[in-house]
């Protein structure tokens, strides 16, 4: 493939964004929706920890083969093929008469996006440098905290107006908008790719074809509890527990719970930004992804610690704590980029679906755990109050294994 000009390597980046901000606000919408669902259906903090972990089980079910695919047939074709998938499930999720069709819904839309993120970093990995590739990655997620913030307050407002079911039916409308911008804009995939700021660890046409070596790789094995823990716990508190702790903990309204979710999504959204512009400049000053990641982690373990010791005597400031907290785990995002930058160009694909698929695997069982616990707690007859700490002071004593695990690591 040629070299792609600049105004072209902005255009890709557009075009992969807009649909990764849909994936974003889809996975994210269920923490705004869950008073509406609870009181609609009926359900428990077991039923809406399995409802918001089945996007990340159908999501995850797919990274290993997506990685091949990607390899293979490049990121036009995959992710369009995927997206079909995302507009079936939204549909689904819009006529579900039951909390099994909510499940398999939500599984199904988890199944579509599943390469939203994979894909374009995919591309980024042959079409754009080393150093433009960390800003690329940061940049995205920034975009991608911009759909969580879509998901709250503007919803919120929405949902007097059109409903949850009209709701989806828009959006499976705007992932039809986004494959047909993809399908127009995004090159296509061709052999052999020029390797950008690396040297080809295998000939043309020679690649591994498994995940033998991905799997096997130290590095990959060194951050791969983190990305559970840590990055997938960040996921799961970001677009699900949050909110719960928010109105059962701290006593908020639906709308201040709402409200308190936009102010985290857009603290997300502005450290990412910052993070995108940045970091750069850090890599030339020897600030790489494993510093970074050292001094940040205790930072957010700090932050969870204080959120679970304060529980209800403090409920004015749990926003506050959840965004610092939040933000402070941002750093587990640099793994993402350095996990693709440690393999050749033949192998991104399934590096960073292994990688995905850990920190997916660890949202769901984040989200879904926490449910679990708060529910055998209050089977124990502990408090509302006393059954949320108990169960993100669990999820907290494993993140604290997970960064002991990277700092030991050779």
């Amino acid at each position: 493939m040629k070299p792609i000009s600049q105004g072209k390597a902005v255009l890709i980046f557009v075009v992969f964004a807009f649909a990764y901000f849909l994936s974003t606000l889809i996975r994210a919408v269920t923490a705004t929706l869950a008073p509406t669902l609870v009181q609609e259906f009926s359900l428990n903090a077991r039923d809406l920890g399995l409802l918001a972990g089945g996007y990340f089980l159908g999501f995850s079910a797919v990274q290993l083969p997506l990685g091949h695919w990607l390899d293979r047939f490049g990121p036009k074709k995959v992710v369009l093929s995927f997206l079909s998938v995302a507009v079936l499930g939204c549909v689904a999720f819009s006529m579900a008469s039951g909390f099994a069709g909510l499940v398999v819904a939500r599984m199904l839309y988890g199944v579509g996006v599943g390469a939203c993120l994979m894909a374009p970093l995919t591309g980024y990995r042959r079409w754009y440098a080393p150093v433009s590739q960390m800003r690329a990655n940061s940049w995205m997620l920034m975009v991608g905290a911009l759909g969580m913030v879509a998901s709250t307050l503007p919803v919120q407002w929405l949902l007097p107006y059109v409903g949850w079911r009209s709701l989806f039916l828009g959006l499976g409308s705007l992932v039809v908008l986004a494959m047909l911008l993809i399908a127009w804009q995004i090159p296509a995939w061709q052999a052999s790719p020029p390797l950008v700021g690396a040297t080809a660890a295998f000939p043309a046409g020679n690649s591994p074809s498994g995940y033998s070596q991905v799997w096997s790789n130290p590095y990959f094995r060194r951050l791969a509890p983190l990305g559970f823990f840590n990055y997938g716990g960040l996921v799961a508190v970001q677009t699900l527990w949050a909110a719960p702790w928010m109105i059962q903990v701290s006593g908020y309204s639906a709308l201040e719970a709402a409200t308190g979710m936009f102010w985290i999504n857009v603290s997300m959204l502005l450290v990412f930004w910052f993070w995108g512009f940045v970091n750069p400049w850090l890599a030339r000053k020897g600030f790489h992804a494993n510093r970074l990641i050292t001094w940040g982690i205790p930072a957010s373990l700090v932050t969870l610690a204080t959120l679970i010791v304060a529980g209800s005597a403090y409920p004015a400031g749990a926003t506050a704590i959840f965004i610092t907290y939040c933000a402070a785990s941002t750093v587990c995002a640099f793994a993402q980029p350095a996990v693709a930058l440690a393999f050749q160009t033949e192998l991104a694909g399934r590096a960073l679906s292994a990688y995905n698929l850990v920190i997916f695997g660890g949202v769901f069982a984040v989200q879904w755990g926490i449910g679990l616990l708060v529910d055998g707690f209050r089977a124990l007859q502990w408090s509302q109050v006393a059954a949320h700490q108990g169960a993100f002071a669990v999820f907290g004593v494993c993140c604290i294994a997970a960064y002991l695990h990277f700092l030991r690591a050779k």
